[in-house]
C-alpha cells in the first residue's frame, strides 16, 4: 500500500518506518528541509532504541523515502498518517494550526480520493474540525474531492516505540464508513496477525480514547506519589506498600513506582489538553486538575529535601546529578524532573555537574548558557567533590554503582535518590545518609519532627 506520513518528529518517524518495514511504500514528509536532508542520508536526530537501524534498513530497500515536498507526499498515498505536533498553547489547549496545514495541502493538490489518519493526539472533534476546514479550502478552490477521516491514535512508549509500533496491544481506529474500515484492516494485516488487536469505534470516542489513556497512567502515578508522601509521615514504607496493592490484579505494578514526577511529550501536554476541554465543555475536570497538581509539587520534593539537609545554604555547593532525561531510554527532556530540580539549585546559588547516557547534548541545547551546570563524561566524573549525589532518571547503569567509590569521592556521603533505586540498609552500613522517596523513617528531613500517632478512643 502506497503511504505518506506527515511530520518526522517521534511519533511520524517511527510509524513510517515500520510500515515500510513490512511492506508498504511509505514517503515520510516534513517542512524541515534540513532535517529531511539529513534522513535521507539516514541521520536520526532522536535517540530511540533500534530505530536508527531501521531508517538506514528500509532507505537502503527503498521502501521509505523523505522529502520536503508536500505536493509529492499528497499525491503519493492512498493514505495519509498525519503525525505533526499538536503543542500546548497557553491556555493548555492544542494548538491544531500544523494538522489544519496538511488540510490546506490535501485541498491544494489532492485529486483522487483519500483517507487522512489522525496519528497526532488531537482534542475530541478535530476530526470534524479537519474536514470542515478542508471543505471551506475547497468550497474556495472551486473543487470537490472525496476524502475520509480516521482517527488512530499511536500508543507508543518512549524507549521502546519501535516493539510497541511492531506489537501494539492494541489498534484503535474511529471512522464512519466500512470500505474505510477494510482499508485500515488491511493496513494494519501484518500486525494483526496473532490475535484480532483492532477495536474500531466512532472518530470522536477514538479521540478520547488516546487522552483517557495517558490521563489514566498520570493518574496512577500521581496516586502513588501522594501515598508515598503519606507513608513518609506516618512512617511507612511505600516499597512494601506497593508490593501489597500491586499484587492485586485490579491494580496491577504497572506505573505505581514513587518518583520525582512524571515528564516527557505526552503526560503534561495531554493531561493539560484535556483539563481544557472539560472545561470548554462545561464539565468538572477536578480530578485530572488535581493530579497536574501532585506531579508539579512532585517535581519539587528532590529540591525540598537537599535544601532542608543543608539547611538553606547551598550557595556554593556541587551537586553530582545522575540522570537528565525524564525516563530511561530516551533523550527526550520535555517537562524532565531534573529541568525543575536543576534550575532551583542554580536559583540557589548551587553548581550541578550532570551525566545521562542520551540526554547530554538536549541539555547542551537548552541550557547552552547556564555557567552552573557541568556535563560530565562518565557517572564517576561527576562526584569528586561534590557536596552529594543526586539520582533523577533510572537507567540501568546507575542501579549497582561502586558505592566505595562514590563514599571516596563525595564530600559528604549522601544520596538523594529521586527513583528509589537503592537498599537503604545497605547504605547506612556504608556510611551513607540516603533518602529516597516515601521510605518512612529513612527521610525524615522536610517532614515535620512530631509524627503523628493514632488516637485511641475508649468504649
Amino acid at each position: 500500500m502506497k503511504i505518506s506520513v506527515f511530520g518526522s518528529g517521534y511519533v511520524g518517524l517511527v510509524q513510517a518506518t515500520v510500515l515500510a518495514e513490512v511492506g508498504h511504500d511509505v514517503i515520510c514528509m516534513d517542512v524541515d528541509q534540513n532535517k529531511v536532508k539529513l534522513l535521507q542520508q539516514g541521520h536520526v536526530s532522536i535517540f530511540e532504541p533500534g530505530l536508527a537501524a531501521m531508517v538506514k534498513e528500509n532507505l537502503e530497500s527503498g521502501r521509505l523515502h523523505f522529502t520536503y515536498d508536500e505536493k509529492l507526499a499528497v499525491e503519493h498515498g492512498e493514505v495519509l498518517f498525519i503525525a505533526v505536533g499538536t503543542p500546548s498553547d497557553e491556555d493548555g489547549s492544542a494548538d491544531l494550526k500544523y494538522v489544519l496545514s496538511v488540510g490546506d495541502a490535501v485541498a491544494r493538490h489532492r485529486i483522487e480520493p483519500v483517507i487522512l489518519v489522525e496519528k497526532s493526539t488531537v482534542p475530541v472533534g478535530t476530526g470534524d474540525t479537519l474536514r470542515a476546514h478542508i471543505d471551506k479550502a475547497l468550497h474556495l478552490a472551486g473543487r470537490s474531492l472525496a476524502f475520509d477521516i480516521v482517527s488512530n491514535p499511536e500508543f507508543l512508549k518512549e524507549g521502546s516505540a519501535v516493539a510497541d509500533c511492531r506489537r501494539p496491544d492494541r489498534i484503535i481506529i474511529g471512522c464512519e464508513r466500512e470500505e474505510v474500515r477494510e482499508v485500515m484492516r488491511d493496513l494494519y494485516a501484518p500486525f494483526n496477525r496473532n490475535h484480532d488487536r483492532i477495536i474500531f469505534m466512532d472518530l470522536r470516542s477514538a479521540e478520547l480514547t488516546k487522552y483517557a489513556a495517558n490521563c489514566m497512567l498520570a493518574t496512577k502515578i500521581s496516586f502513588i506519589n501522594q501515598i508515598a508522601e503519606l507513608a513518609e509521615h506516618l512512617g511507612a514504607d511505600i516499597e512494601a506498600v506497593r508490593l501489597g496493592i500491586g499484587a492485586d490484579s485490579r491494580i496491577g505494578y504497572h506505573f505505581i513506582y514513587p518518583g520525582c514526577g512524571y515528564g516527557g511529550s505526552c503526560f503534561p501536554k495531554d493531561m493539560r489538553a484535556l483539563i481544557h476541554s472539560a472545561k470548554q465543555a462545561n464539565c468538572s475536570s477536578d480530578l485530572l486538575e488535581a493530579v497536574e497538581a501532585i506531579n508539579q509539587r512532585q517535581k519539587s520534593k528532590l529540591f525540598e529535601r537537599i535544601n532542608a539537609f543543608f539547611k538553606g545554604n547551598l550557595r556554593g555547593k556541587t551537586f553530582a546529578l545522575w540522570g537528565l532525561a525524564f525516563k530511561p531510554n530516551t533523550d527526550d527532556m520535555r517537562d524532565a524532573p531534573s529541568r525543575v530540580l536543576m534550575e532551583a539549585l542554580w536559583d540557589a546559588g548551587a553548581d550541578v555537574r550532570a551525566f545521562d547516557p542520551e540526554a547530554m547534548q538536549e541539555t547542551q541545547r537548552i541550557y547552552a548558557d547556564e555557567t552552573r551546570l557541568m556535563l560530565m563524561g562518565t557517572p564517576e566524573s561527576t562526584l569528586v567533590g561534590a557536596d552529594a549525589l543526586i539520582v533523577c532518571t533510572e537507567w540501568q547503569q546507575f542501579k549497582a554503582p561502586d558505592f566505595d567509590l562514590i563514599h571516596q569521592r563525595l564530600k559528604t556521603p549522601v544520596i538523594f535518590d529521586g527513583r528509589n533505586l537503592y537498599d537503604g540498609e545497605r547504605l547506612a552500613r556504608k556510611g551513607f545518609q540516603y533518602f529516597p522517596m516515601g521510605r518512612g523513617d529513612s527521610c525524615q528531613l522536610p517532614i515535620p519532627q512530631q509524627q503523628w500517632v493514632p488516637q485511641v478512643v475508649e468504649a
